[in-house]
């Protein structure tokens, strides 16, 4: 491996809290393997939904809380933190199959008044050792 890359890696990694270049390495590839899993949409994963938008915008907070109410099935738990006078943050734990979940978010986020979302995906352990 060329010595300039390693020595770029090695300081990462020590930024990171990492101990050791092999403890790096094994979360590289789970990383890898957590994202393949989820691209293929094979099995379940888990992850968070999240939404910041504005509370006074008219019926927003309704809409949102009725359509997780309709999918409460993948929505494990949820977090509401008020940012300032106007804006919130709503943080929802998710799991299920990866397309109900990726379209459960976009459906959020997509909703009129929403002003950022972001979904994240991970994977809920079953496979990795």
């Amino acid at each position: 491996m060329d010595q300039e890359l390693l020595a770029h890696f090695d300081r990462r990694i020590a930024r990171k809290g990492y101990d050791n270049r092999s403890e790096a390495i094994r979360d590289l590839i789970r990383a890898d393997l957590v994202a393949e899993e989820w691209e293929r949409a094979e099995g379940e994963v888990v992850g968070t939904i999240s939404l910041v938008y504005d509370h006074h915008l008219r019926s927003l907070t309704k809409r949102l809380t009725s359509f997780q109410h309709t999918r409460y099935q993948m929505i494990l738990s949820s977090l509401h933190v008020h940012l300032d006078e106007d804006n919130c943050l709503e943080v929802l734990v998710v799991r299920g199959m990866e397309p109900h979940i990726r379209a459960l978010a976009e459906r959020l986020i997509a909703t009129k008044g929403v002003k950022h979302g972001r979904l994240t995906l991970t994977t809920t352990g079953k496979r990795l050792s």
